[in-house]
């Protein structure tokens, strides 16, 4: 009896690490979002403030979630090389840096997230302006990721693209308020 309870012990548990190894190959690692707004302002202008990091702390929502932070920043800030750094002890906001990567000027922004907490990752993110009229700019602001193995186990559980995505809409929200006051 001991014997047969053993070996369903075993059976059982070999079926779990199966399942698990199988999940771990079959769901998908990378993560992405995007989202965009229309801002009633000339491209030229909206591409100025954004390519300057330090104007995200007045529309991105990451530094509302915590004004106390500590930042420092090295090179200049609107070209590439530069990095901002931030600390926070608000686990929504966890500490890490931003450098810009890339200025395509009056398109595209590229930057690479480097975050040290609450858990080490990378993930690049860009803003792309369009013009869509004389007076009117798209911005898109976007990121993608890569969840190793087996973290990948996570997304079957947890919409990253939806929770990212509402901070994106919220930030996109407050630079289209910011930038179209008269």
């Amino acid at each position: 009896m001991l014997k047969k309870i053993a070996i369903a012990v075993a059976l059982i548990i070999i079926v779990i690490f199966t399942v698990a190894a199988a999940a771990v190959f079959l769901t998908g690692t990378e993560v992405s979002a995007e989202r965009e707004v229309v801002i009633n302002k000339p491209r030229d202008l909206v591409f100025a403030y954004l390519k300057q990091v330090k104007n995200q702390n007045e529309w991105g929502t990451w530094y509302r979630r915590d004004p106390g932070m500590k930042q420092e920043a090295t090179g200049t800030d609107g070209t590439a090389g530069f990095v901002s750094r931030w600390e926070s002890t608000n686990p929504e906001v966890g500490s890490g840096e931003q450098e810009i990567k890339r200025i395509v000027e009056g398109e595209k922004i590229d930057t690479e997230l480097r975050f040290k907490a609450p858990f080490e990752s990378k993930a690049d993110a860009y803003l792309v302006t369009e013009p869509v009229g004389a007076a009117q700019t798209r911005v898109r602001w976007g990121f993608r990721t890569e969840m190793p193995r087996p973290m990948n186990l996570m997304l079957l559980v947890m919409d990253l693209e939806q929770a990212i995505g509402k901070d994106y809409e919220e930030g996109l929200a407050n630079l289209k308020q910011i930038l179209e006051r008269p």
